[in-house]
C-alpha cells in the first residue's frame, strides 16, 4: 500500500480552512457545472472501458490483472490508490494533456478498485434488467431480494472504498468485511435448484458467479494491503519521558 493513499483528495482543495463556507475558495481550481459534468462524463467512460476490456477478458484466468494492464494501471498499484493515468487517448494533442493534467482534481472516481467495482456491478445489474424485462424469466419474489442484496452490496463496497481513498484503513476493511457479507446474501439468492427452471435464469447465474467471485477477490486484496499499512510501525518515535 502506498504512502501517498491517504493524499489521494482533490489536490486544489484549500485544506487550511475546512469550512464549508469556503468550499468554492479551492485556489486555481474553479470549475462551473459545465466543467464537473464533462469531468464526470470523462469518469463514466473510463468505468465503461474497463468493462469493455473485463467482457472480452470473460474466459482469461486473470482477467482482473489483464482489464488492469490493458487500462495502464501498474498490478501492485491497482490494488490501492493508483491513480488513472491512461486516459490520454481521448485527447487532441500534447498541450491538451498538459492542460487536462494541470486542470483534473483528483476525486475517488479515478481509483482504480472505485472503477473496477462500478464496473462488475454495472455489468451484473444491466444484465438482470434484461432477464427481468420478461416475468417468465424470474420468480416475482426474487426479482426483488436479488436486487436489493445487490444494491447493499454494492453500497458497503463504495463507503469500504471512499474510506480506503482517505487513508482510513480500518474503516476500509469493516465496511468491506459488510460489503462481503451482503455479497454472500447475494449469491444465496441465486439459488441454483430454482434456476434450473429457468434457461434465462441459469444463464444469468452462471454468467453472474464469476464476476461476483471477481469483486470479492479484488476486496480481498485490498482488505490484506491494509492490514498490512495497519501492522506497521508508526514512523513516530515515542517520547522516552514517558516514564
Amino acid at each position: 500500500m502506498q504512502d501517498n493513499l491517504s493524499s489521494s483528495r482533490m489536490s486544489n482543495t484549500n485544506s487550511e480552512n475546512p469550512s464549508d463556507n469556503d468550499w468554492d475558495d479551492r485556489g486555481e481550481l474553479v470549475w462551473n457545472e459545465f466543467d464537473w459534468e464533462r469531468y464526470l462524463r470523462h469518469q463514466d467512460e473510463i468505468v465503461l472501458r474497463y468493462l469493455a476490456h473485463y467482457e472480452k477478458l470473460s474466459a482469461h484466468p486473470e482477467r482482473l490483472d489483464e482489464a488492469a494492464r490493458l487500462m495502464g494501471w501498474g498490478m501492485e498499484e491497482w490494488t490501492s490508490d493508483g491513480v488513472l493515468d491512461g486516459d490520454d487517448d481521448d485527447l487532441d494533442g500534447p498541450n491538451d494533456v498538459d492542460t487536462r493534467a494541470e486542470a483534473e482534481p483528483y476525486t475517488l472516481h479515478k481509483n482504480p478498485i472505485h472503477v473496477a467495482s462500478r464496473a462488475i456491478f454495472l455489468s451484473l445489474k444491466r444484465s438482470w434488467e434484461q432477464v427481468t424485462a420478461d416475468a417468465c424469466n424470474v420468480p416475482s419474489h426474487l426479482v426483488l431480494a436479488y436486487y436489493a442484496a445487490l444494491l447493499r452490496c454494492e453500497d458497503q463496497a463504495m463507503q469500504a472504498i471512499s474510506a480506503l481513498d482517505f487513508g482510513d484503513y480500518a474503516m476500509a476493511i469493516s465496511l468491506f468485511k459488510r460489503a462481503l457479507r451482503d455479497l454472500n446474501s447475494t449469491l444465496a439468492t441465486l439459488d441454483s435448484e430454482l434456476c434450473e427452471y429457468s434457461p434465462a435464469l441459469k444463464t444469468y447465474r452462471e454468467n453472474a458467479m464469476p464476476r461476483l467471485f471477481d469483486l470479492r477477490e479484488v476486496w480481498l486484496r485490498v482488505m490484506s494491503e491494509c492490514r498490512e499499512e495497519l501492522s506497521r510501525p508508526s514512523s513516530e518515535e515515542p517520547d522516552g519521558d514517558d516514564e
